[in-house]
């Protein structure tokens, strides 16, 4: 599969759907279950963007429920959102790891399918592994199978040959133990077009995704790069921070040209019940149709940094959510969604 034939669309370009799941399974979240689905369905609701004659503006929402109990209770919470609700076993939400990547190739859209390992085998859910495929299906896209762990997360890119990643993640003996980074960037031009691809160190504190770069910085246009500014006080964060301000200001696109680099502030130290520091972060945000969806979790920094990401796009509405109960399950609004590009 020659690169030049297949492309992975930026975020910020039209998309024909989101792909999500409802949160299923009691036993996975326990005290978190009703909250967390209450902060989904309003993820849900702004991307939906329906209007006062009960339009939907934004995007069509395809949800996974595992379960009846599940189908039921999504349905009771969107309605009116235009949801189509899809019964699909699945282990968790975390779709951006395991629903597969849309990209444009020669055919039109094409579903790249890569194996999934619970994160390193972390966390082996029954139905994670199929869930790809799966999505694939349903949607009616050809499926390109790739035998080798890639998660959505790890990756983020700008449409036109570039991305960032993290060595933290992607050359973590838990993914792919046999690839060269070399052999990691060749399949990665050949299933997805990354020409270019700019390596960060590590990310976020106890995040149990070996450092996603979803987390830590994504592109907002083609050559320019949010991430995060240290709190300035109780960062747990303070040198991974740093360190990938200073590793995007040495990288180049795959034009040769220098980014332009962004900050949002950092929400700095946030806690569990058990006062354990928890990747917390306004990264994580989902780029809809109509709407930038940011997940606040009640930092005195959250109005700044909904400021800070809605001057990244004018055209859009920016929303910030909280995203507190949804964080307990290890991920946030963007780990949640896959988008479906429009043709």
């Amino acid at each position: 599969m020659p690169h030049k034939t297949f492309l992975q669309p930026a975020e910020w370009a039209p998309h024909a759907a989101v792909w999500s799941a409802w949160p299923s399974h009691g036993e996975l979240w326990e005290d978190d279950l009703e909250p967390a689905r209450a902060e989904v369905a309003a993820l849900f609701r702004a991307i939906a963007d329906v209007d006062a004659a009960g339009t939907p503006r934004g995007e069509a929402l395809q949800i996974l429920c595992a379960r009846d109990e599940a189908m039921d209770s999504a349905a009771a919470a969107l309605a009116g959102t235009g949801a189509t609700l899809i019964p699909m076993p699945f282990g968790d939400i975390w779709l951006r790891d395991t629903a597969p990547i849309f990209v444009n190739g020669p055919n039109g859209l094409s579903a790249a399918c890569f194996k999934f390992n619970g994160w390193g085998e972390k966390y082996l859910l029954p139905g994670d592994t199929e869930v790809a495929t799966s999505v694939a299906c349903q949607a009616g896209i050809i499926a390109a199978q790739y035998d080798w762990v890639l998660e959505g997360g790890s990756l983020d890119v700008d449409g036109q040959g570039t991305a960032l990643t993290t060595r933290q993640c992607l050359l973590n003996k838990n993914r792919n133990p046999d690839l060269s980074q070399g052999e990691i960037e060749r399949r990665l031009r050949d299933s997805l077009g990354i020409q270019q691809l700019i390596w960060l160190g590590d990310g976020l504190l106890n995040d149990h995704t070996d450092g996603h770069v979803d987390n830590i910085a994504r592109f907002i246009a083609p050559g320019v790069v949010a991430c995060m500014e240290p709190a300035p006080s109780d960062e747990p964060n303070k040198d991974a921070l740093l360190a990938i301000i200073a590793d995007l200001k040495a990288a180049r696109d795959v034009n040769g040209a220098k980014l332009e680099i962004v900050t949002v502030p950092s929400p700095g130290r946030i806690t569990d019940e058990d006062g354990e520091v928890i990747p917390a972060n306004p990264m994580n945000f989902y780029i809809g149709n109509t709407v930038v969806v940011v997940p606040l979790y009640g930092s005195a920094h959250d109005d700044a940094a909904v400021a800070a990401i809605e001057k990244m796009f004018p055209g859009r509405r920016t929303v910030g959510l909280s995203a507190k109960h949804v964080i307990t399950g290890g991920g946030s609004f963007h780990c949640i969604t896959q988008q479906q590009p429009a043709l």
